[in-house]
């Protein structure tokens, strides 16, 4: 047998093992282009179309790209997609990848469905003058953690595609690929997005600090699972730079997406940061990642990743209650489990009963917005319309607490003691059981989120424009000291804010907080050991345990609310406990 052909063998070998077992190491120190990379006679060849595209989330910037579409394809069928990072590599057929002749091979041989392929450059921002230099936004898009690459895909250059192809919309059906920061680019835009990214490849992918990659193994370890097949490939000799080792680095990808349980290949071997290896693999790769297929990537398996699964119950997703409101806010639970929620800008109050039903409660609330339920059985709300707090009896009616007043969000202790935020002016205020109220605090630079620990030792305040949770100590006449910013939320790439927002504590004294990139669970001694996946991309507003049990953990996002059953169950103003000792 041919050597050539050996070490082709070798490397599907190595593929496949690598799916469930350590990364194998291949010692061949060449590497060559399969068959799968020539053309071959009597396979018909797909079309290739450039394209020049300005966009508009990445201001100014213009780049080329190519769609590629096979042979096979047919108008009344939805075709599989292919996204690659850097594509005028790709589609050289003269270059180290030829992919647009691995993909004629391997779908005229069945082994990959009918695909589409979408190869796109990355911007650049061309200079006024001859005498300047251009702006090139390949390391700004690729490396950055955000979703605001895989949101230039899905919102411009998809959509764009789609006006002339028939391309499914099924996450199952679509996969994306780089090399280098096109790699960690691939990742990032299916972790961001699993709603439109189930398969990635990667080849010396670049998960190292030229703008913070290197926190993602961490971050895949503490998320909520994700429904991802991920294709993984390095060379012992990669780079070895300022911002860091990228063989180790994507050694610790590797390692974290074991840890979680995701099906994952590591192919590893002897070359620098080039594609000497990532092509010679490459068609095995794209067999690996389609394997199976119309078969669904599968969320991994509850039993990996146990900090996670102490809190979530597997197979147990976000259900949706209600939607059509304008922006969802304010969830507060009452003795029962019912949960009540406003929609300010439509002056509304709605109540979710306990078996998840959604009926209007209060109409005419003057924009009612943070609401928490007392220990005497009132419904406690901010009313930004009127800038009054005001407390709702079971039937609706509503007693002024105070006036003057601009609150956000808003808790009441066992006492009747109330602390609410003024996130404008920067202020916490406390009313005393007699109505008297102060300013106890002016140090945050946007109080939202305001809750007491389950002992009522503690005040919680989460500050949107930073990545804290502030913890100060309730002092007997309710002042408030020692303040520190105690727990550290994770942000996303395009701010140092965590917009934490509405907040929530269980029995175990764990924090849940609302925010951009789901909501995050905290630990007592301030660290985020989860973060669960917002049930659609985007901001969190708000978030209350209620139900029966109180194990319901329900979430005001935007025009909807949905909820989840969760292990764990929620604390409230009316039952004070004191949590158990944390692990340090």
């Amino acid at each position: 047998m041919a050597a050539p052909l050996i070490r082709r063998i070798s490397l599907l070998l190595a593929i496949i093992a690598g799916s469930c077992a350590p990364a194998a190491v291949l010692h061949a120190q060449d590497y060559t282009l399969g068959p799968d990379s020539q053309r071959q006679a009597n396979v018909p060849q797909g079309a290739v179309t450039k394209y020049t595209w300005t966009s508009q989330i990445y201001p100014g910037t213009v780049r080329d790209y190519w769609v590629y579409v096979p042979a096979q394809y047919r108008a009344d069928k939805p075709a599989c997609l292919m996204v690659f990072q850097d594509g005028g590599s790709y589609v050289d057929e003269n270059g180290g990848w030829r992919a647009t002749i691995v993909l004629d091979n391997l779908i005229q041989k069945g082994d990959i469905p009918v695909t589409i392929g979408v190869f796109v450059n990355p911007g650049v921002l061309d200079a006024l003058s001859p005498n300047q230099q251009n702006r090139y936004d390949r390391s700004y898009e690729y490396d950055a953690l955000g979703d605001k690459y895989a949101r230039f895909l899905i919102e411009e250059i998809l959509p764009e595609v789609a006006k002339h192809y028939n391309i499914s919309a099924d996450p199952n059906d679509r996969a994306i690929a780089g090399l280098s920061s096109g790699g960690i680019a691939a990742f990032n835009a299916a972790w961001n997005r699993p709603d439109s990214f189930h398969r990635v490849m990667s080849f010396i992918g670049s998960f190292t600090n030229l703008r913070g990659g290197d926190e993602i193994a961490t971050l895949i370890r503490k998320t909520e699972p994700k429904p991802l097949r991920v294709f993984l490939q390095d060379g012992s000799a990669d780079l070895n730079i300022y911002a860091g080792n990228w063989f180790l680095a994507n050694q610790e990808i590797y390692s974290a997406l074991q840890y979680v349980g995701y099906e994952s290949t590591f192919v590893t071997g002897t070359e620098a940061h080039n594609s000497k290896q990532g092509g010679a693999i490459f068609p095995d790769a794209l067999r690996w990642l389609w394997k199976d297929y119309p078969k669904p990537v599968a969320t991994p398996a509850s039993d990996h990743q146990p900090g996670v699964y102490d809190i979530l119950e597997p197979g147990k997703d976000w259900e949706l209650v209600g939607q059509g409101y304008h922006f969802s806010d304010g969830l507060a639970v009452d003795k029962l489990g019912n949960v009540f929620f406003t929609d300010a800008a439509n002056n509304r109050i709605y109540k979710i009963d306990l078996d998840g039903k959604v009926s209007l409660w209060k109409e005419n609330a003057n924009g009612a917005g943070g609401m928490v339920f007392g220990p005497d059985g009132r419904l406690y709300a901010g009313q930004a319309r009127a800038r009054r707090i005001v407390a709702y009896t079971p039937d609706g009616a509503e007693t002024v607490i105070a006036e003057g007043v601009d609150p956000n969000d808003l808790c009441v202790t066992s006492r009747g003691e109330i602390y609410f935020t003024d996130s404008d002016n920067h202020r916490v205020w406390f009313i005393d059981a007699k109505g008297n109220k102060r300013i106890v605090d002016t140090s945050l630079a946007y109080p939202n989120g305001v809750r007491t620990s389950p002992d009522e030792s503690l005040l919680l305040v989460s500050d949107t424009l930073n990545k804290w949770v502030w913890s100060f100590q309730i002092q007997p006449d309710g002042s408030l000291a020692d303040a520190v910013p105690f727990y550290r939320l994770e942000t996303s790439d395009d701010s140092s804010a965590s917009n934490g927002d509405g907040m929530t504590l269980d029995t175990q004294g764990f924090l849940y907080v609302a925010t951009k990139i789901g909501v995050q669970v905290c630990d007592q001694p301030g660290r985020v050991n989860l973060i669960m996946n917002p049930p659609q991309p985007g901001w969190l507003a708000s978030l209350a345990f209620g139900g029966p049990d109180m194990q319901w953990l329900y979430v005001a996002d935007r025009d909807k609310v949905y909820r989840r059953h969760i292990k764990r169950t929620g604390a409230v103003a009316w039952n004070i406990l004191k949590p158990p000792q944390p692990r340090l």
